[in-house]
């Protein structure tokens, strides 16, 4: 691990740059002034929360690789600044870069409880587990101020809706007598995303998310509390953490896991060009095998969309990882496949005044 901050890297931030959107009709290039930056450090860049009036909060899944069919997003953008996210170019979307504004320039939804509260309301809405955190962490550092999943969930709670938290976010505890009701229904499963159990690591690849024992703690914690957790081992990247695979999944097991997935690192759009960047700051030295081993994977390219193999990979190299994964599932005792079950049966469309009771 490099013991200093490589030149172009921000404290706490995954991106090191800030590359234009790909729908932008400007383009900036840097260009050396000749002065000397070692000595004149980049200013911290500050995260600003822009409000979003949404008019639905829930959006429908069509893709068949997806284990599930509707998914809720509070927050767009993740400060946890995860240099591998591939929600990264939905930024561009917005006029805005996947690279550091991603990180810092976040949409938040004030009124997603009560758009949530219409939509199940709605005459013939079909209950169906949602996913929390399909594409940014509802646990991410605003939700401390904002508490918007906080509210989302109490509605989930009054309707008997069950759904599916993903998150690398610590700050899921805090909402720990919501979780432990709900999972007394049935109705919550919460997925903790594990990558590396190494501190150096962590720092770099996802700089503003929980420790790895943090991590783990969560994962002790909801489990004694009744509620069933699974680890995400995602992403695997040959030469960076694919080592640890097979300790991931046991740390997590012996911290009360009870199902494990793992992906291969994707790179889709501006998460390569960002990606291959973030090698290049921090392993220089392996930065060509890590992209060769990821291209073998992916017919050549940086990254392949196909279902079905957009998670996999396909050749030898891909074959092995998911060898390893099912080998060390069966030896502990970890569910692979579908999803933790969950209970339809309960639900009840809430009041759409918010004056319903919860228990």
């Amino acid at each position: 691990m490099e013991a200093s901050q490589p030149a172009g890297v921000q404290k706490g931030r995954g991106a090191a740059s800030n590359g234009a959107s790909r729908f932008s009709q400007l383009v900036r290039t840097a260009e050396h002034d000749g002065w000397d930056l070692e000595e004149d450090p980049l200013p911290a860049v500050q995260t600003t929360l822009i409000p979003e009036r949404a008019k639905t909060i829930l959006s429908r899944n069509d893709s068949p690789d997806i284990p599930f069919e509707y998914s809720l997003n509070v927050y767009r953008g993740c400060e946890h600044g995860c240099i591998y996210c591939y929600a990264r170019p939905s930024h561009a979307y917005h006029g805005l870069s996947p690279g550091l504004d991603f990180e810092t320039k976040l949409f938040y939804k004030p009124e997603a409880a009560t758009l949530l509260r219409a939509e199940l309301s709605r005459t013939g809405f079909k209950v169906s587990p949602i996913n929390l955190g399909g594409n940014t962490d509802p646990y991410q550092p605003c939700e401390k101020q904002l508490k918007l999943t906080r509210a989302v969930m109490a509605v989930l709670l009054e309707a008997r809706c069950p759904f599916v938290v993903v998150t690398k976010g610590t700050l899921v505890l805090r909402d720990l007598d919501l979780l432990q009701e709900l999972a007394r229904h049935q109705l919550v499963a919460v997925y903790v995303s594990l990558t590396t159990l190494d501190n150096a690591t962590k720092r770099i690849l996802e700089p503003r998310t929980g420790s790895p024992l943090a991590r783990l703690k969560v994962i002790r914690t909801l489990t004694e509390a009744g509620v069933p957790v699974g680890v995400n081992a995602s992403p695997m990247i040959p030469f960076i953490n694919d080592h640890e695979l097979e300790h991931i999944l046991e740390a997590a097991r012996d911290a009360g896991a009870i199902r494990a997935s793992t992906i291969l690192v994707r790179l889709p759009r501006e998460v390569s060009p960002l990606f291959r960047e973030w090698l290049a700051a921090h392993f220089p030295d392996r930065a060509q095998r890590v992209m060769h081993a990821i291209q073998s994977a992916h017919g050549g390219q940086d990254y392949q969309a196909a279902w079905g193999q957009r998670f996999t990979g396909t050749g030898p190299m891909a074959e092995l990882l998911r060898s390893r994964f099912m080998l060390a599932c069966r030896r502990l005792g970890l569910m692979t496949g579908e999803r933790i079950a969950l209970d339809v049966s309960g639900f009840r469309p809430p009041s759409v005044a918010g004056q319903g009771q919860l228990f």
